[in-house]
């Protein structure tokens, strides 16, 4: 089964208009692939889908399909072929030359968002290194035309050919940009050194790009991180201060997901993907608006990811985020679908009570109930007391202070010399 449509042209004609093609067993549409190329700034013009098992080997879409497809995007005034996969460069080269205008992959439009969105001086090495990996292993494929000698007079016999150069060019920056990263991830080592010193447990807000991670960490703290209704606007990780029952926790917002993420993004993202690996628990963020089809295209991206880096059996709480925009019904039909999640709104606030005893319930574990004599003497104890367990028991005798507190477990031996039996 075959599927195609023109898209609407939008007023003003478009700088870049995209034709989208897929290759998909079932299922599956180009929402997605739509709204990454939205993100990119191109104009989405007309999609086609071809229904069979695997792509072709050579030219992605069956040869019947690519004429279709080339007489399709030239109807719909398309300048350039977006595909829902990342080709190979023999399929890249065959599909230019077979349908007359550039193509992009799935790859190549995620890179170049991560290159614009990228604020950090990491950021920009992360993505960097991943444009870089990606093109290396491409250069035989599509720079065939620089197969030759780098030179002119002087440099013919056993010169270097320019895509030997290039290659070799490209492997230096790659390893440049690698030890800068682990410099960076060093930095990043001591920062959390930093905070594992302080041992507050830690919450990692995962999910698909555009769930509200971001929102949620303002309204939950009092942050004030970017937001903007765009797919991987969030690129570097942001951890503030959490108060729960009057207890602080660390909350940490994280570079979003997307079905089939590039693995040079995940390589290239490891060290703040590791924020997410350290945390006691995840808050897997979903929009409530989604679709229950795309809802669970959502999770299942989600959980390949997570899978993917190491936390897939991670203790979590699912987060339905964006409720304030569903009726009574809707949420009803969410409720029934996902019992033990928590609705929440980072807009208008709402459940954001609800999420945040949900939280502390399930990080119960990390604390250690604690009875202890303080001395009267030692007031400094006494007040980091009360800004790690929040509302603590306490007795004044004429020993000192009997206190009876939770506080997290990695910091109990900090008061072990206060300890009486309870």
């Amino acid at each position: 089964m075959d599927s195609s449509r023109n898209g609407t042209q939008p007023t003003g004609r478009a700088a870049q208009r995209a034709f989208c093609i897929a290759a998909l067993p079932d299922g599956e549409d180009l929402a997605e692939l739509g709204e990454l190329l939205r993100t990119a700034g191109v104009a989405v013009v007309g999609e086609m889908i071809q229904r069979r098992e695997q792509p072709h080997p050579n030219t992605y879409l069956g040869p019947g399909k690519v004429a279709e497809a080339k007489a399709a995007a030239h109807a719909a005034d398309a300048n350039v072929i977006a595909c829902d996969d990342e080709l190979s460069a023999r399929q890249e080269r065959n599909l230019e030359e077979a349908l007359g205008l550039p193509v992009v992959d799935r790859t190549t439009v995620i890179l170049d968002i991560f290159a614009s969105h990228a604020g950090s001086a990491e950021g920009k090495l992360q993505v960097e290194l991943a444009q870089l990996e990606y093109n290396l292993a491409r250069m035989r494929g599509l720079w065939s035309h620089l197969e030759r000698l780098g030179g002119g007079i002087g440099t013919r016999g056993p010169g270097e050919t320019q895509i030997e150069t290039d290659r070799r060019l490209a492997r230096d920056r790659i390893a440049t940009l690698r030890r800068r990263l682990e410099q960076v991830k060093g930095t990043r080592a001591v920062q959390r050194a930093e905070r594992e010193r302080a041992a507050l447990p830690t919450i990692a807000l995962v999910g698909y790009t555009n769930a509200g991670k971001s929102t949620l960490l303002n309204a939950m703290t009092g942050a004030e991180v970017g937001v903007r209704d765009r797919l991987f606007h969030t690129l570097d990780p942001t951890t503030r201060t959490l108060k729960l029952g009057g207890r602080p926790y660390l909350l940490t917002d994280t570079v979003g997901f997307i079905s089939k993420l590039p693995h040079q993004l995940v390589d290239a993202f490891a060290a703040t993907l590791e924020e997410t690996r350290r945390a006691e628990l995840l808050a897997h963020v979903l929009d409530a608006t989604a679709p229950e089809a795309h809802a669970e295209i959502m999770e299942r991206a989600v959980q390949d990811t997570l899978e993917e880096i190491g936390v897939g059996e991670s203790a979590r709480v699912l987060v339905l985020n964006k409720v304030d925009l569903l009726d009574e019904q809707a949420r009803d039909e969410l409720r029934f679908r996902h019992p033990d999640a928590v609705l929440v709104s980072g807009v208008s606030g709402e459940g954001l009570d609800e999420l945040g005893e949900r939280l502390e319930r399930e990080l119960a574990h990390t604390l250690r109930p604690l009875d202890l004599l303080v001395p009267y003497t030692d007031g400094g104890s006494l007040a980091e007391l009360h800004e790690l367990a929040g509302e603590v028991s306490r007795e004044d005798t004429a020993e000192g202070v009997r206190v009876h507190a939770l506080v997290p477990a990695r910091l109990a031996a900090r008061f072990a010399r206060f300890a009486v039996a309870s």
